[in-house]
C-alpha cells in the first residue's frame, strides 16, 4: 500500500505584499527578504502582527500606508494588499499621515540591555541619563522602562515586540561610535549633550569638590599635578583631569 502525502491547502490564503523603506527590510526573517515580501494569512489579522512576524518590533515603525492610504497598527489586512512600511524620518510620498511612533518622554533617558554597556557608559559621559546593569532581564527592562518613562535601548529583536513598549530602538552596530551616532541621530539628541556631568559608572550627577576635601584619597602625584576635584554624588567616585581623561576628551573632540 502506498503512503499517502499531505497536502496543504493554500487555496483559501489571501496575500498581501509588501515594501520595507529606510533600511527596515535589513530586518525582515529570512523567509521574508525578497524585492516584494509576500505575506500569506487566513481571515483578516491586523497589520502590526503581519510586520513583526516578517521581523519588524512596532517601535521601528512610524508610518504604513496600505494601497496608498496611511492607516495604524489595527487596520486588517486584505487580499491583495500593497503594505509601504516607514521609520521615523523618512519621506513620504503621502501627506497628512498617521505617525505611529509617539514622541519620547521628556526628559529624554534611558533604559539599555546587558549587550550594551559601552554604550552607556559612553551615553552617561555625554550627559544623559542612562539606567544600566548587566543582571537585567527583558522583564526588569521593561517594567523599569514603564515605570520611569524611559526608552529601550537593546541589540534584541524579541524585547521591542512586546505589546507592553512603547519606546525603544534595536540598535544595529556592533561598534561602540557607530551605535552612539546611531542613538543621536535617531532620538535629535546633539543639542542636549552636558559634557562631563554624570558618573560613568553609576549615573549618579556630579559636583566638583575641593582637593583638600579628598586630599587622603588621592595618590601622590595626583596630589602634586592635578587641582580640579569632582565627586559622583551616589557612589562617591572620584574623577580628575589625568592620563585618562586626556585620553576620553581626545576621543570626543574627534567624535564630537
Amino acid at each position: 500500500m502506498g503512503r499517502g502525502t499531505r497536502q496543504t491547502d493554500n487555496s483559501t490564503k489571501s496575500v498581501a505584499r509588501f515594501r520595507l523603506h529606510g533600511g527596515l527590510e535589513e530586518l525582515l526573517v529570512r523567509r521574508y527578504r525578497s524585492d516584494l515580501p509576500s505575506y500569506r494569512f487566513r481571515d483578516n489579522p491586523g497589520i502590526k502582527d503581519a510586520i513583526e512576524t516578517m521581523g519588524i518590533p512596532h517601535t521601528e515603525v512610524d508610518v504604513i500606508l496600505a494601497n496608498g492610504l496611511s492607516v495604524n497598527f489595527s487596520y486588517p489586512l486584505q487580499d491583495n494588499d500593497i503594505i509601504n512600511v516607514y521609520p521615523v524620518f523618512s519621506n513620504i510620498p503621502v501627506a497628512n499621515t498617521l505617525k505611529l511612533t509617539p514622541c519620547p518622554p521628556e526628559p529624554v533617558s534611558f533604559v539599555l540591555d546587558v549587550h550594551l554597556g559601552k554604550l552607556a557608559r559612553r551615553m552617561r559621559l555625554l550627559g544623559f541619563d542612562i539606567c544600566y546593569r548587566n543582571d537585567l532581564d527583558d522583564a526588569e527592562i521593561m517594567e523599569i522602562a514603564d515605570r520611569e518613562g524611559r526608552i529601550i535601548l537593546t541589540r534584541d529583536l524579541g524585547i521591542l515586540k512586546h505589546r507592553k513598549v512603547m519606546h525603544g530602538y534595536l540598535v544595529r552596530s556592533d561598534q561602540i561610535d557607530c551605535q552612539l551616532r546611531e542613538v543621536l541621530i535617531r532620538y535629535e539628541l546633539y543639542g542636549q549633550i552636558h559634557l562631563w556631568t554624570r558618573c560613568m559608572v553609576c549615573n549618579g550627577l556630579m559636583e566638583r569638590v575641593e582637593k583638600a576635601e579628598v586630599l587622603d584619597r588621592l595618590e601622590p602625584k595626583t596630589r602634586l599635578y592635578y587641582e580640579d576635584c569632582h565627586r559622583c554624588s551616589s557612589c562617591d567616585q572620584l574623577y580628575w583631569q589625568g592620563s585618562h581623561y586626556l585620553k576620553i576628551a581626545a576621543w570626543l573632540n574627534e567624535f564630537l
